[in-house]
């Protein structure tokens, strides 16, 4: 049981880094990258639990809750307050009062449509429509399961299953949720993986995917490879009061999440925060696909 002063989300990521820390030993040996491309059987994270920042406290080789507010300080907040903000969510938020969340002023949101080769998020349909509904601009993103498939077919399942994309003013292109440990590949591998579900993704859509990760895992599981960079906009997890670090080989960020343990109203308990870097009108322009 955890104490009650712990959010229930911040208990999931508890309960997810218990089993993580178990794992050290083999973990770290496949963070370093020299493992071979042969996938791992075992995940830390059960099939059909992913979600954004699941695996952010692995990354960073730190296995506490995340207890930092979302916010920058006054006059950092005054300055950035042209830049959007949104939430990310998933079926761990259940349901979600989408008038409520626009109200309070988020702009944006991703939500979880898919994970590996099968699994469905059971509440996309409803927050897709309804998020739609309320003015929200709001896209898909799928949670990578490199142990399970290789990329193309990880992508093709995305696109199929809420992934994908039209021009509407409304709907954001999918994103490539990839985080948590190595799953065995070399950083040759790991780096091929990833283009394959891009170079699919983009056949099937015509939108270069967003690549959300943190640094930690960026850097380590493809060495800072720079291939993405002029690709796919990136989107940062790092839970930080102050400028975000981003991974090596992006020049920078297009989305931050800066905190885990963001209120909202329309949402119950904790959700995710995120930033967007320019202002309405950029956010708009990579909704549509416009210069």
């Amino acid at each position: 049981m955890f104490p009650r002063s712990i959010s229930v989300k911040s208990a999931q990521r508890l309960t997810v880094a218990g089993v993580v820390a178990t794992s050290a030993a083999l973990l770290l040996g496949l963070m370093s990258g020299t493992a071979s491309a042969t996938p791992v059987p075992d995940n830390p994270v059960p099939y059909g639990k992913g979600y954004m920042g699941v695996g952010y406290l692995q990354d960073g080789r730190d296995f506490k809750p995340d207890t930092r507010q979302p916010h920058l300080g006054a006059q950092a907040d005054a300055n950035l307050k042209a830049n959007p903000e949104g939430i990310d969510v998933s079926g761990w938020q259940g349901g979600i009062n989408w008038s409520s969340v626009r109200g309070a002023g988020i702009e944006f949101s991703w939500m979880k449509a898919t994970e590996g080769l099968t699994y469905k998020d059971s509440t996309f349909s409803a927050n897709y429509l309804n998020a739609y509904n309320a003015g929200v601009i709001r896209g898909a993103y799928h949670f990578a399961r490199p142990d399970v498939s290789g990329g193309a077919a990880q992508a093709d399942f995305f696109a199929s299953n809420g992934g994908a994309w039209s021009r509407d003013n409304l709907t954001l292109p999918g994103v490539l949720d990839i985080e948590g440990t190595c799953y065995g590949y070399s950083q040759a591998s790991m780096r091929q993986w990833v283009l394959d579900f891009y170079n699919r993704y983009k056949a099937r859509t015509g939108r270069d995917v967003v690549i959300y990760t943190s640094p930690s895992w960026w850097n380590t599981c493809t060495g800072g490879w720079s291939g993405m960079s002029a690709l796919s906009p990136l989107w940062v997890a790092n839970w930080t009061t102050g400028t975000p670090s981003i991974p090596s080989g992006f020049p920078y960020y297009t989305v931050w999440q800066y905190t885990s343990t963001g209120a909202v109203n329309g949402v119950s308990g904790n959700v995710d925060r995120d930033r967007f870097s320019g202002d309405r009108s950029r956010l708009l322009a990579l909704a549509n696909n416009t210069a």
